[in-house]
Parts: structure tokens; sequence; C-alpha cells
């Protein structure tokens, strides 16, 4: 992240691959921010990316074709080098990690009309979506501020998320095997793959990491819930990391474990820079839906009898990166067909009792 002066025009020596670039305005003394607005390129050899800040509209925009080209050769000659900063080749590392499954395609599949993410755009998107207190709060907040109302209604386009149902309801089918059905996501995350994502388990995990890069540094409402959905999926599953699709849940552990270790990093003031700056205490509390799905799956592949090296590998750092950083304890609290579950725990499987 640059703090940018007058003399400032762009980035050079950007890695080729998938990036995404964010940006808000300041006030004269820097204290205030406006709404982060993002979007993500996919950087070939030598391209050379432009885009001009409007001053009125507060923000970046295309230019036209002959007005880039003219761009184009003034980079090429060198003729802006000393007003381009340079990338920050130290963090190229953590930046891979993140979005080592993002390709164009998905960007091109998933980014909303226009390319642009902006949490200003969500105001009222999500109307029915379950959400948590801080989610309600900022919902809110979204709706008085000032920022909603700059953005014209036909510009309100979100993100072309993948939809992935909270419940699983069938008709026809009897109380048992559906709450059976819900207990066990393994059908639910098979039958998403095969129709939704094509029968690629790197295309969900390219989702997976889009939202989250969009959550975090774009700081997407929309794109937190996705994340949060596709967590809430993958730790549901009870069948398939033991069995059918044990290396794309050892995929997935190192690509939660790679997003909460950056998420959760300090600088060397011990100050929070990543998502526990961004999020209220609520999410990073013991009793946070991901301290909930956590517990189960930890407890799913500690009792398993046969279990995939890697993946049990990959689970134990993800445990012990969360039991350090945030000082969470995965023990079961009391024994009730050995598991646990806190009154009124939105996660807490449901059990039809039916009439004999």
């Amino acid at each position: 992240m640059f703090s940018v002066g007058p003399s400032f025009k762009g980035i050079k020596m950007i890695p080729p691959g998938v990036h995404f670039v964010f940006y808000s305005s300041s006030s004269r003394d820097g204290k205030e921010f406006s709404p982060i607005i993002g979007f993500f390129i996919d950087a070939g050899p030598s391209e050379v990316i432009v885009r001009k800040w409007d001053q009125q509209e507060e923000r970046l925009v295309k230019v036209s074709e002959e007005e880039e080209a003219r761009y184009t050769q003034a980079v090429c000659s060198l003729e802006f080098d000393k007003q381009l900063g340079p990338y920050t080749l130290s963090q190229y590392g953590e930046w891979k990690r993140l979005s080592s499954y993002i390709t164009k395609s998905i960007i091109e599949r998933i980014e909303p009309i226009g390319g642009e993410i902006t949490v200003t755009a969500e105001s009222g998107m999500m109307k029915n979506t379950p959400k948590s207190t801080m989610e309600r709060a900022l919902d809110e907040q979204l709706k008085t501020s000032k920022f909603a109302a700059s953005v014209d209604s036909s510009q309100k386009k979100g993100c072309y998320y993948t939809s992935i149902p909270r419940v699983v309801k069938r008709r026809g089918m009897q109380g048992e095997e559906l709450t059976s059905l819900n207990l066990d996501k393994t059908e639910l995350l098979e039958s998403l793959i095969t129709k939704n994502y094509g029968g690629s388990e790197d295309t969900l995990l390219g989702e997976l990491q889009f939202a989250f890069i969009a959550f975090l540094m774009g700081q997407s409402l929309e794109a937190f819930l996705q994340w949060k959905s596709l967590v809430s999926l993958l730790f549901g599953c009870s069948e398939a990391p033991l069995h059918t699709r044990s290396q794309l849940f050892t995929m997935f552990i190192k690509v939660i474990y790679y997003q909460l270790k950056y998420g959760l990093q300090k600088d060397r003031n011990g100050t929070e820079t990543g998502a526990s700056a961004l999020l209220d205490d609520s999410w990073l509390s013991a009793d946070s839906f991901l301290h909930h799905l956590c517990k189960d799956f930890f407890a799913l592949i500690q009792d398993a009898s046969v279990v995939d090296g890697d993946l049990l590998t990959w689970t134990r750092k993800l445990r012990e990166l969360l039991e350090n950083s945030l000082g969470w304890e995965f023990q079961q609290s009391s024994a009730v067909d050995g598991m646990y579950f806190e009154e009124n725990d939105e996660y807490a499987p449901v059990v039809e009792m039916l009439d004999e």
C-alpha cells in the first residue's frame, strides 16, 4: 500500500499474473478516507494498464484506446519512470499464496459489471441473507451513509458469486434423510462442484480466494458473506474430507491457513494490520461461526480411523495458528455422543423427531 503525493503516476515492475488494485481518496490531513474501490487485473509481461484519476468522481476510470496507446508508448520510453513506485517484491510471496487459484477466467466469471468492487454499491443487496450482529450493523451504516446516495441505482451491481444454499430442502424427502443431508454437506458440495464449477475443485478454491481478497482488501460485505458461505460449506462436510475429496480438503485447509495467517498478522509495533484491524471482536471471539466450524472439523479429523497424511498435517497447522494467534481452545467441553454445542448455536445440527 502507498500513500501517494502529487508526483505519483503509478506502479512499475509488477510481476505478471493476477493482482488486486484497491484505493481510496483521503482528506487533506489524511485522517478521513472514502470507501475503498478495488478491481482485479491479469497483467501480462511488459503490459501497461492505464487508468486516469477522475477528480470529480474520486475514482480511477478507463481512457480511450488512443489515449491508452499514447500513455503506453510514454511508459515504454521511460518518460514516467521517475514518477512510478516499484512493486514491493518482499510481499509477492504472501500475495501468491493468497491468490494461487485465481485465474483470468475466474475473475471474468465473478467480477461485477465494470469490474469495480465497492461496499457503497452493496446497500440493500442482501436483504434476505442471515447476518451476524456485526454484519447487520455494517448494513445499516451503509443504508444511512452519504456515499450510498451517490451511487446510481442502475450501477448497483454486485459480483456474480455462486449461490450456496444454507439449508438443503428437497421435495418428498423424509425428515430423517433431510436432517442427515444437512448434517453432512458432502452431497451438496459434490452437486455444486459438478453443476456450478464444471467439475473443477480449483475453480471453487479460486472463488474462495477471490471473495477473501475482495473482503479483506476491498472491504466488501458481500464478499465476506460469500467467503463465510464457502467456508461453512466445506467445514460442514464429514464424508468428503475422509474419503472422496481428501485432496480438495488438503488444498482448502492450506488456503484457509494462509488467509488467516495473513489476516491476523501484526506489524512490528504489535498493531493489527489484517482482518483483525477491520473486524470487531465478535468475529474473532470463541463463539464466532469460524470457531464452531473449526472445532467440529478438528474433532472429525482427530477421531477418524484413517486420514490423509497431508490433510492431517495442515489441519494441525491451522489449529496451532488459531490457538496461538487467538487463544482459541478446541477441546470438547462436554459429551453427548461426543458432541458439544452452545445454546442458540446457529451451526448446531437440527435433529427432527418423527412420530412413530
